[in-house]
């Protein structure tokens, strides 16, 4: 059923990327004053998830077309990979172009003009960095779509949304066994709302096209201070970070992790000379972010987002 396939499709773009500016610039004011995440999408038009959709497929199409064409099978070959894990690799980029394809084709069937690819900067540094970065989207998109899980109200399509979201699982756990990395680093993965998806995403983006522009404010990057290996980080370390436009207002870090009760996210108190703590109950991939405040119910709002996230392999 195509309507439903495209709904479906668009569940993990309506919470990851933007809005063209030139529909529903409101959903920015929404972000920036810390409105629940489960608001935003649910005022949203079958068009305007779609276009979320589609502008999340062309960035992951982008990636992988670009990064193959950067570095041949030797490259790849030489991390240790077989010629039939290579072709696994590149099975992965080209389920993204066939979801670039179709979203553009439902667009314009719908008599709506699909937003136009943008322009990019994947910081391209080596073949084992790309599978690397490809495993860490491939992460984040399975966290956005368990963000956007209850916000469906149709239960055929949470189901549709749910066997897509297998798919993301699989793509980052087969990027992970690839790279000889642990194939299920945690028992549980973390949802994420728009805004935070987002503004993992925003990094690799250097302009859009007219009316293809994003419409949702990344917060300020978050980065890992000078000196710290954040290999070598684990639960009861000390962690340092910097943000992008400084640390004012923070006072604690916010770790959102698969499995933590109750909210998703621990709080320790921070401070820009000392850091953070890694707290117990964290564990594998887990986001990184400055607060202004630490609730005892374990919710991280974009209100008191001051900067981040980041993503931590712990």
């Amino acid at each position: 059923m195509p309507s439903l396939k495209a709904a479906t499709l668009a569940i993990l773009a309506a919470t990851a990327a933007a809005l063209p500016t030139t529909q529903r610039a409101g959903y920015r004011r929404q972000a920036q004053n810390g409105t629940t995440n489960a608001a935003a999408p649910a005022a949203l038009s079958d068009p305007d998830i779609l276009q979320f959709a589609l502008t999340l497929e062309h960035l992951e199409e982008a990636f992988y077309r670009q990064g193959f064409a950067k570095f041949p099978d030797s490259d790849f070959a030489a991390l240790g990979l077989k010629p039939n894990q290579i072709q696994d690799l590149k099975g992965i980029g080209k389920t993204e172009q066939e979801h670039v394809t179709f979203l553009q084709s439902a667009l314009a069937q719908a008599g709506v003009q699909p937003v136009k690819p943008c322009e990019y900067d994947f910081k391209f540094t080596d073949a084992k960095g790309m599978a690397t970065t490809g495993a860490l989207l491939e992460n984040v998109g399975v966290s956005a779509y368990l963000g956007a899980a209850k916000l469906l109200k149709d239960p055929a399509i949470l189901t549709a949304a749910g066997s897509i979201l297998t798919i993301e699982a699989r793509h980052q756990s087969s990027l992970r066994v690839l790279l000889g990395q642990t194939a299920v680093p945690q028992a549980f993965d973390a949802p994420l709302g728009p805004t935070a998806v987002f503004s993992l995403a925003a990094p690799f983006i250097k302009s859009c096209p007219q009316g293809s522009n994003l419409a949702i404010t990344a917060f300020p990057a978050l980065s890992m201070a000078q000196g710290q290996d954040a290999s070598a980080l684990a639960v009861g370390n000390t962690v340092k970070v910097s943000a992008a436009s400084g640390a004012s207002g923070a006072t604690n870090c916010a770790f959102t992790s698969g499995g933590v009760v109750p909210g998703g996210t621990v709080f320790t108190p921070f401070s820009e000379a000392n850091g953070c703590q890694i707290p117990s109950g964290v564990a594998g991939v887990t986001y990184l972010s400055l607060s202004s405040s630490a609730p005892l119910d374990g919710v991280l709002t974009d209100a008191m987002t001051v900067a981040g996230p980041m993503i931590l392999a712990l």
